[in-house]
């Protein structure tokens, strides 16, 4: 669990905060144990596509998730109700490509060097993610192989990666802006991924489009992480 360093006061940003729609529970920070008791992003999601209460959707792809997470329990409340329109595109945002985790972790990186341009470490792990990406530019599922070693990188280097960059821009003074800007521009390039494509009837490549739409499930008890119930 990532360990958030105390949020400095400071003026809420300037945005119209957004309730929560109508069957929602009331924006909360951390987990609950039922709606009643409020709900993160995550659980809002989970709601929204129609499962259980969790904030491990299987509907949202790990990293994403992991990072919705951390926004949620980071931000002031106006922030929170802010991006709480965000909870439905959460709910469907799982892309099937491997290299995905990857870029998501490394864009979070790059946006912590902003904060700490000189960091050798963060250098260190945006270069491991890129090139990681790279190698897994265009393969799908790659089968129960593919998925161990995704499973062992998340729950490795790319969950440390992750913790360690969100952890420098939690303590920045404007951590609130760089946060949202962040998950906003993160789901945004998961439900683009996630979208499937629209070949030409009858070509080959449409011939193998049901292969590849959905994404893989079975390992997203084991690839994910949860906050700490509150």
């Amino acid at each position: 669990m990532i360990a958030i360093p105390p949020h400095p006061p400071h003026p809420p940003p300037r945005q119209s905060p957004a309730g929560p729609a109508d069957g929602l529970p009331v924006p909360g920070r951390f987990a609950h144990l039922h709606p009643d008791d409020g709900a993160c992003l995550m659980e809002s999601a989970a709601l929204l596509a129609g499962g259980r209460f969790t904030d491990s959707p299987a509907g949202t792809h790990p990293a994403l998730a992991a990072l919705a997470r951390v926004v949620n329990d980071s931000v002031g409340d106006a922030t929170l109700h802010a991006l709480w329109p965000l909870a439905a595109d959460l709910a469907d945002a799982r892309p099937a490509d491997r290299a995905y985790a990857p870029r998501l972790v490394g864009t979070v990186v790059d946006a912590a060097r902003v904060s700490r341009p000189a960091s050798r470490r963060l250098a260190r792990h945006g270069r491991a993610c890129r090139r990681r990406g790279e190698r897994l530019a265009h393969v799908r599922t790659g089968g129960l192989p593919g998925r161990v070693a995704d499973l062992l990188w998340w729950r490795g280097p790319g969950r440390r990666h992750l913790e360690h960059a969100l952890r420098v821009l939690c303590a920045a003074p404007d951590a609130d802006r760089r946060l949202a800007r962040l998950l906003r521009e993160a789901v945004a390039a998961a439900r683009d991924d996630a979208a499937p494509s629209h070949p030409e009837p009858g070509g080959a490549e449409a011939r193998g489009t049901a292969a590849h739409t959905s994404p893989p499930r079975a390992l997203k008890d084991d690839m994910t992480y949860s906050h700490a119930k509150s």
